[in-house]
């Protein structure tokens, strides 16, 4: 793509979730999503290869379904309040509706299979893209509904989630694969503290949005796609090396890294709300 389609490519990714975080209006908050779904479209059909034109078709597949889903939910929360305020999302069945269209939206299970086939369809930079900046404009959305939506949902899909994710990533060889199912695990831990405390998720999201950055760039800088690529990379920069298992370590929470701090504090706020079964379960 060359630098003035890219430029505005860009443009609509960052406009999209701009608007779409700053919306108080459901329909302006679709509007935001879709462009960003649109603009991102060029990026993962970016190299030449089937592979990644069946990823940019899973992506649109499913993120289309989504948007249904969210107006379908709004819609007939306008006809029960005859509201379209994102903070005014009272019927119950919207809520549940709203929810799932998020979770899809964003990869959580049980509406996660896209997100591993995506990442692997396509470059590094763009799977960077996919499981950083593109799940911030759900998870605000959720946020600002969190408080409508019935902890049972979240709860449910929060522990499957953290199941997929943990159970997904253990056979796989393909490093995009691994962090997909990373994602997905992490998304688990967001959306089942979102019942309980919704900066908490806030807090978790943006931790693993910085711990995952680092990862893809060092990933992409070696050009390392499999784990068999990351043992030969020893010899030519143990540094990168060490420090890609090291961060690998803090995503998956081991207590002296950045990554246990979040998942401490979600665990404490769980025991508190008298959920140690949950918590163990998380754990």
């Amino acid at each position: 793509i060359t630098p003035a389609p890219m430029t505005i490519v860009f443009l609509g990714i960052t406009i999209g979730t701009i608007m779409t975080m700053s919306s108080s209006n459901w329909l302006m908050a679709w509007v935001g999503l879709e462009l960003n779904m649109l603009a991102i479209l060029p990026i993962i059909s970016k190299p030449k290869t089937t592979r990644a034109s069946e990823a940019t078709t899973k992506y649109f597949l499913t993120q289309a379904i989504a948007s249904a889903m969210m107006l379908l939910s709004s819609t007939i929360n306008v006809w029960q309040t005859g509201s379209w305020s994102i903070l005014e999302l009272k019927n119950k069945f919207s809520t549940t509706i709203m929810a799932l269209s998020l979770m899809m939206k964003m990869g959580a299970a049980p509406t996660h299979f896209w997100l591993p086939e995506v990442l692997q369809g396509t470059t590094l930079q763009t799977a960077l893209l996919i499981t950083t900046w593109q799940k911030i404009a759900p998870v605000t959305l959720m946020y600002m509904i969190s408080n409508n939506i019935q902890p049972t949902i979240l709860v449910s899909a929060g522990i499957l989630s953290m199941i997929v994710g943990g159970l997904g990533g253990i056979n796989q060889t393909q490093l995009r694969k691994m962090m997909a199912y990373s994602s997905i695990n992490n998304l688990g831990w967001t959306i089942t503290i979102m019942a309980f405390s919704p900066n908490m998720a806030l807090m978790n999201i943006f931790t693993y949005i910085i711990m995952t950055t680092p990862i893809f760039l060092m990933m992409t800088n070696m050009s390392t796609k499999t784990l068999q690529n990351l043992s030969t990379t020893w010899t030519t920069s143990m540094t990168m090396t060490l420090s890609i298992a090291l961060l690998m370590l803090s995503t998956s929470g081991l207590p002296p890294f950045t990554g246990f701090m979040p998942k401490m504090l979600i665990l404490n706020e769980l025991i508190s709300q008298k959920l140690t079964t949950l918590a163990t379960l998380a754990i």
